[in-house]
């Protein structure tokens, strides 16, 4: 006995042939509206033609390894290389072009930081206005570490009476290893 999935596919796949003979066979008709609003849609919905990309392979990596450290200026935490955005296809175009004309990493990267900030770097240099990216993770650390270490002083100098008491069992001894039911 035939598997009846695989023949329900063989089924809809000869339909799926069928079809346009069924249609070229028909009749010429005025197309209803319908059908001439189903092939307006699909002309306004035509999926954009794709960019080339370099014929040379040595130059399209040399890009994907300069855009994989430029941050996407719409996306949020993405790559040039990654971004599917308009502004990173233009910029890794821009960048594929200046390594057409010779230019170095280290050029393509100071034109980007000129024209865009530091912003747009994902590793940016050690300096004044970029400090406390640098510095605020340590700092938050630090001051967490520090507020841990005041709470737990604290906590030491409480005297018992100051806890909650634990809960005494039925013959009036306490529960220690017993989970206390507060329903």
């Amino acid at each position: 006995m035939a598997d009846p999935r695989r023949l329900l596919a063989t089924l809809l796949l000869a339909l799926g042939a069928a079809l346009p003979a069924l249609a070229a066979d028909a009749p010429a008709s005025a197309p209803s509206a319908a059908a001439a609003a189903a092939s307006e849609a699909t002309v306004k919905f035509e999926a954009p033609a794709a960019r080339l990309t370099a014929a040379d392979p040595a130059l399209e990596a040399r890009m994907l390894a300069i855009t994989g450290e430029l941050r996407c200026l719409v996306c949020q935490n993405q790559t040039i290389a990654d971004s599917h955005a308009d502004l990173a296809v233009d910029l890794r175009q821009e960048v594929r072009e200046m390594l057409q004309r010779g230019q170095t990493p280290e050029q393509i990267r100071r034109y980007m930081t000129d024209r865009y900030g530091d912003f747009i770097l994902y590793r940016p240099p050690l300096k004044a206005s970029t400090a406390v990216l640098w510095l605020a993770p340590a700092a938050l650390l630090l001051i967490a570490l520090a507020a841990l270490a005041v709470v737990i002083r604290r906590r030491a100098r409480l005297s018992d009476d100051q806890f909650e008491p634990e809960p005494l069992l039925d013959d009036e001894s306490i529960a220690v290893d017993r989970p206390v039911n507060l329903v």
